[in-house]
């Protein structure tokens, strides 16, 4: 599979393409702001109508889940923990055509402490290093 992922601003799915609004920064902070998340899965036609399974965690610098206090206590932040999904062939589409799946994901602030972090995706529990996508949340300018 073949993914691309953008941070923007806002990001919706409409009639199965991507709308993207301020898209395609990696450095934010240092208050919390809203953002969007913006994905696109090329699933390769052998692939197609195959269920599949997908996750997307922020982890630190060092590779590690970060975490947020929850009513449930600490949690690893995980927009997607293992949800399905499949992505059928359309009548008439010349075979060996990988076929387009479009996520968008919107999220209230985050309380990030500076440094810098990914959003890292898998899928089927594999991962690629084109499925990653850093940021970094700056310092307050007295921290410098």
């Amino acid at each position: 599979m073949r993914v691309t992922m953008l941070l923007a601003d806002f990001a919706q799915v409409s009639d199965g393409k991507l709308t993207v609004v301020g898209g395609g920064w990696s450095l934010t902070g240092p208050e919390p702001v809203p953002f969007g998340i913006a994905i696109l899965i090329r699933v390769p036609w052998d692939q197609a109508n195959q269920r599949h399974v997908m996750r997307l965690e922020l982890l630190d610098a060092d590779g590690q889940p970060v975490e947020m206090e929850t009513d449930e206590g600490q949690q690893p932040v995980v927009f997607f923990d293992d949800v399905p999904f499949e992505v059928g062939r359309p009548a008439g589409l010349k075979p060996g055509t990988p076929l387009d799946f479009p996520v968008a994901i919107n999220s209230g602030p985050l309380p990030l402490e500076a440094g810098r972090y990914e959003w890292r995706l898998t899928v089927d529990d594999e991962a690629d290093d084109d499925w990653r996508l850093p940021f970094s949340v700056r310092f307050e300018a007295d921290e410098v």
